[in-house]
């Protein structure tokens, strides 16, 4: 599900009736917390961001919001498909609000996370799957480092 521009404005009470009815749309009761961090989240078109990020923008606007509540909010805007979860290790994990088929490089010096452009990503090979199971989706994430 994609926001659409008109949504990013985050100052206006007719962009929070649009942020509060999608979130009703992906079947979440729109709290002021959750209105408050989606309009963060969408306020740029294409972002990536950690809980980590998102709490200490909030808390610089003012938001009076625990990681806690960051974490959950993320994850149920992630379970309904507002976002796009991308795992780097362990709890490392971003949280993307173009939730389409792309791919990512991570540059590993700076924690930083980048799409490619449709026409570097790899063309992905899916091998024969075991019976019964289907692809749920497929993850390609090139790590880069500096060359020395």
């Amino acid at each position: 599900m994609y926001l659409p521009e008109e949504v990013r404005v985050t100052d206006s009470r007719e962009a929070t009736c649009r942020v509060e009815a999608k979130l009703r749309d992906a079947g979440l009761r729109p709290t002021r917390q959750r209105i408050d961090l989606a309009k963060l989240l969408f306020k740029e078109k294409d972002r990536h961001v950690t809980a980590e990020e998102l709490h200490a923008e909030a808390v610089s606007n003012k938001m009076a919001v625990s990681l806690a509540t960051v974490y959950n909010t993320l994850k149920q805007l992630t379970e309904c498909g507002l976002l796009r979860e991308v795992a780097i290790e362990g709890s490392k994990n971003y949280f993307h609000t173009k939730i389409s088929d792309h791919q990512h490089f991570y540059y590993e010096e700076e924690g930083r996370l980048v799409d490619l452009e449709p026409e570097n990503e790899v063309t992905v090979t899916v091998p024969k799957l075991p019976e019964g199971m289907k692809v749920a989706r497929i993850d390609v994430l090139i790590r880069l480092v500096k060359a020395r």
